[in-house]
């Protein structure tokens, strides 16, 4: 699973890298971003302009958006044949934007914290889902009009994350990210949501200030022991 990640590069930055176009205007360095909060998303391979998705996914079919908090995460494995997912894995593939996350490795009773950039600190995208839903007048929630929401593909975890947590984000760079938006053949397709190669990503321990996501700031992912050094390898 992964339930929180950042965002922190300024768009000239992030354009520059990853050859973008558009931004939007109210853009802003994230180091907590949560479920149900606003990502920065690229649905089309056309014009590779960022645009704005809710995070947690709404099917189209969906009576409720509620559903979407119990869909921040796809598998790998399965998410070419679930109902939940099948229709957008054909038809509506979009890129997440991030430059690291965060996941938790359970000691005990407590989870600690650990932060993951790729090795350079440059962006990157994780492969993702999207889907439109329109409010037909049966939700809980009628001051809601309709949303354009996301989820984020997992699969299982690498050398590098593996101590924490058994799955990863699927995280796609260079020429990878547009195939997974320009790719139609499901087989090839597939073959992108793999773990990322051992060695290319970077990792430490930082503050369990991150666990609510009302905590912003870069001092999140500044190394934090807390009395805990070498948990890694324990």
């Amino acid at each position: 699973m992964c339930g929180r990640f950042t965002m922190a590069i300024d768009t000239d930055d992030l354009r520059t890298w990853l050859d973008l176009e558009q931004a939007p205007e109210d853009w802003e360095k994230r180091y907590n971003i949560a479920p149900s909060q606003d990502v920065a998303t690229i649905p089309m391979i056309e014009n590779r302009n960022i645009v704005w998705m809710r995070w947690g996914l709404v099917p189209f079919w969906a009576k409720d958006p509620s559903i979407g908090y119990k869909m921040i995460n796809a598998r790998a494995e399965t998410v070419a044949e679930k109902p939940a997912y099948r229709n957008s894995f054909k038809n509506k593939r979009c890129l997440i934007l991030a430059d690291g996350f965060y996941e938790w490795k359970k000691v005990g009773k407590t989870s600690i914290p650990f932060f993951f950039q790729l090795e350079n600190g440059a962006p990157f995208a994780f492969a993702g889902l999207w889907d439109d839903w329109e409010n037909r007048g049966v939700s809980s929630m009628p001051g809601i009009p309709g949303l354009t929401t996301c989820t984020l593909i997992t699969t299982e975890a690498n050398g590098n994350v593996s101590p924490v947590h058994g799955r990863m984000p699927v995280v796609l760079t260079g020429e990878k990210m547009w195939d997974w938006l320009g790719e139609d053949d499901p087989k090839r397709l597939l073959n992108l949501l793999k773990p990322l190669p051992e060695g290319q990503l970077n990792s430490w321990q930082v503050s369990r200030d991150v666990n609510s996501p009302q905590n912003q700031g870069k001092y999140l992912i500044e190394p934090d022991n807390e009395g805990l050094p070498g948990i890694l390898n324990d």
